[in-house]
């Protein structure tokens, strides 16, 4: 006569186990069952011949010339949508204002160049005092190292000099 199994400590039902594989290995047929693997295109493919190009989307087919003008044309009425808003700001707004507006700009400019330029004169006027900290023994090395290389198989040859 066989025992009936017996669970173990901290493992699962052996019989919610064999229940749970077997359903695991049920979803795998079902899925597997439904995956495609392949396919064949049975339409027929199409004639090669002397049939002129279809245009496609886009810029029509044109010349080079043609195409040459029409992006000249297009940057061209790009170019002039700011001077329109200009000129139509000019025609709405007091001389007063439009003088602060466009004047207002160029004197900050003006301001933050003598700045730069003030700043630039104070720090060449100046030299960077330069300050050495060393601790313990220190040995300063002040030899010139001159190499060259040359050849197609590069040969270096150092010169030092003290």
């Amino acid at each position: 006569m066989q025992l009936p199994e017996q669970p173990v400590a901290g493992q699962p039902d052996p019989a919610i186990r064999r229940n749970a594989d077997r359903l695991v290995v049920a979803v795998d047929e079902v899925l597997l069952a439904r995956q495609v693997t392949a396919h064949r295109d049975d339409a027929e493919l199409p004639a090669v011949g002397d049939t002129p190009p279809v245009p496609q989307p886009g810029q029509p087919p044109m010349s080079q010339w043609a195409t040459d003008a029409s992006g000249v044309l297009k940057a061209v009425s790009v170019a002039s949508l700011p001077i329109g808003g200009a000129l139509w700001i000019v025609g709405q707004v007091e001389p007063l204002n439009l003088a602060i507006i466009f004047g207002s700009p160029a004197v900050a400019a003006l301001a933050v160049a003598r700045l730069v330029a003030k700043v630039k004169d104070a720090n060449q006027a100046a030299p960077q005092p330069v300050t050495n900290h060393f601790h313990g023994t220190v040995h300063h090395d002040e030899r010139t190292v001159t190499s060259t290389t040359r050849g197609v198989i590069a040969n270096t040859r150092h010169d030092n000099r003290a």
